[in-house]
């Protein structure tokens, strides 16, 4: 069955460890089951937004300002995905932000199994280009809000079932092995971070809950190397 949790991030600026946004869909015998969103404020060390960034998703420091910041809010992902499969568009990023994030806060990172659906779709389609819009347009389907965390991992989702039925693949496992590839692994590990020099825009620490649009979905609703691709 395609049991897995789709993920995408999106970062304040260049640093891949500068999460400001994220979202998840758990999918269930290929059916989105519930979904999470949250705004982020990056590490401390690297809290600052590049405008090129804000350019593509339209996330401004003043809109995290009140948002929990990575080390609190990594628990909650991690208990989403709950030993999940985690599929990603171009996973060598989206699982980097977790490693990279967690190095600058010097945290430890959670292990992680990956599967990469742009891997997926060079092995499987062939198109000019493949980010996310394209390939999704390839499989008869279209994203609405491009750069929204949780869009794009709606949009995961819809790759993942278009690449399946493709591949007659009926789990994660025949999917990826119909193509030449297997599932990843990001092993538990910390690493120190190295001195960084001081955020360009600083934003005072706020007291903050916890809280999310974690929404369960009615069931009426229907690479193992780590690399990144800038196509997204």
């Amino acid at each position: 069955m395609l049991n897995y949790t789709a993920i995408d991030f999106e970062t304040a600026n260049s640093y891949h460890g500068s999460p400001c946004s994220v979202g998840l869909v758990r999918v269930r015998d290929g059916i989105p089951v519930e979904e999470c969103h949250w705004l982020i404020r990056p590490p401390e060390q690297v809290d600052h937004f590049d405008h090129f960034n804000i350019a593509l998703h339209g996330i401004t420091p003043e809109i995290v300002v009140t948002a929990p910041r990575w080390k609190d809010v990594l628990p909650a992902i991690v208990d989403f995905i709950a030993g999940d499969v985690v599929v990603a568009h171009n996973a060598g990023f989206d699982i980097g932000v977790i490693r990279y994030a967690c190095t600058v806060d010097n945290i430890e990172w959670p292990q992680i199994q990956f599967l990469c659906t742009m891997v997926l779709a060079r092995r499987a389609l062939s198109l000019p280009t493949y980010r996310l819009p394209y390939v999704l347009e390839a499989l008869g389907e279209a994203i609405v809000d491009h750069h929204d965390a949780l869009a794009d991992a709606r949009a995961v989702v819809d790759v993942v079932r278009g690449l399946a039925a493709t591949q007659s693949a009926l789990n994660l496992d025949e999917l990826a092995a119909s193509v030449g590839v297997s599932i990843g692994r990001m092993a538990r590990a910390y690493t120190k971070a190295a001195s960084r020099p001081p955020p360009t825009q600083a934003v005072l620490p706020l007291s903050f809950s916890l809280t999310s649009t974690r929404t369960p979905i009615p069931t009426a609703i229907s690479t193992a190397a780590l690399w990144c691709s800038p196509e997204r």
